[in-house]
């Protein structure tokens, strides 16, 4: 009787592990049409960002991390077609498919946001280097760094290396 009573217990515990409180999202989702934006800044709790996010999206957007470079989202990233990009936080507009390049660094990257103003920067020195870290204007989301000056044909030879896993894709609906 004990060890059926261990074996059930034991096979409770394996279907408890197993079972995700929360299914994992996508490393890059995708949406099929424009999320709403918002209308001001958007603030909120820590317990409430890390019940709307998913795990890899809250350690972006509110914990400055980064995700592995060329890793599932960037494979995603380089596939997709025209569309849209925007704060996986907050659904503001970030960047095009327009200000879209492949510059080899295993991140997504643009030469330039869809709306100057829906970013800001700031200087950040972790990690024992000075970057410019790109936020969201809206929810105050880390989304990744700038770099200027690294000789890319782009016209404002700017690279926003931006973590996939704090954006939305909305691709074009005309294709």
């Amino acid at each position: 009787m004990l060890f059926v009573g261990l074996g059930l217990l034991g096979g409770l515990c394996t279907l408890v592990t197993c079972s995700p409180r929360n299914p994992k999202k996508p490393a890059m989702e995708t949406l099929t049409q424009l999320p709403d934006e918002p209308t001001g800044k958007i603030v909120k709790s820590e317990a409430e960002w890390k019940q709307q996010l998913s795990p890899e999206a809250y350690h972006i957007l509110r914990e400055a991390g980064t995700e592995s470079p060329n890793g599932e989202v960037y494979q995603t990233f380089k596939h997709q077609g025209k569309g849209t990009y925007h704060c996986a936080g907050c659904g503001t507009l970030l960047f095009s498919s327009d200000q879209k390049f492949d510059s080899g660094c295993g991140w997504p990257s643009f030469f330039d946001p869809a709306m100057a103003d829906h970013v800001i920067t700031q200087i950040d020195t972790s990690g024992g280097k000075s970057r410019i870290e790109v936020i969201c204007a809206v929810c105050a989301g880390h989304l990744g760094h700038v770099f200027e000056g690294e000789g890319f044909h782009t016209p404002t030879d700017k690279r926003y290396c931006i973590n996939g896993g704090g954006l939305k894709f909305v691709p074009n609906q005309d294709g």
